[in-house]
């Protein structure tokens, strides 16, 4: 699992909506740097980071949304819990899957067949839902998610203390 990064440059004398700033836009760059491998169902690794990425954004967004234009940040907090929410649904048939796999591997011949049936269901499922994770990932895109997180940040820093 991807680390938080360290969120640089901040100091106890500086405007809350300065370091609201700063946070958001490292927790924002966090996200979209796993973007890239997300919909690969056989590496779970960038899926698994961008979500947790996008929990860490949201809770920053949550926390500094006083910092924000209510409109602007109403926008993208919606539009950060819809990826949330495809890449979450995407992620819990990933551990099903790798959990039914696993107990396969230890179960009888009889039932190996029977979690494979499922496996293959759930299979099926994943691909539905990475298809629908697409979906969001190109809605977001469109929407310019990251430009609107990027001017979301630079008019929080702008803020009177």
């Amino acid at each position: 699992m991807a680390r938080a990064r360290k969120v640089e440059g901040i100091a106890p004398e500086d405007s809350y909506a300065s370091v609201a700033a700063s946070v958001v836009g490292v927790r924002a760059q966090e996200v979209f740097a796993h973007r890239d491998g997300v919909l690969a169902a056989a590496d779970v690794e960038p899926l698994h980071d961008m979500r947790v990425a996008t929990r860490r954004l949201r809770a920053a967004l949550e926390l500094f949304d006083s910092c924000f234009p209510r409109a602007d940040f109403a926008q993208a907090l919606r539009d950060v819990k819809r990826l949330a929410d495809a890449l979450g649904a995407r992620r819990d048939l990933d551990v099903q899957i790798e959990l039914l796999e696993g107990y396969a591997r230890e179960s009888s011949p009889e039932e190996r067949a029977a979690l494979r049936t499922f496996v293959e269901q759930l299979r099926v499922e994943q691909a539905e839902a990475n298809a629908q994770l697409a979906v969001a990932l190109q809605e977001i895109e469109q929407e310019d998610l990251e430009g609107m997180l990027d001017r979301l940040a630079a008019r929080a820093s702008r803020r009177p203390r």
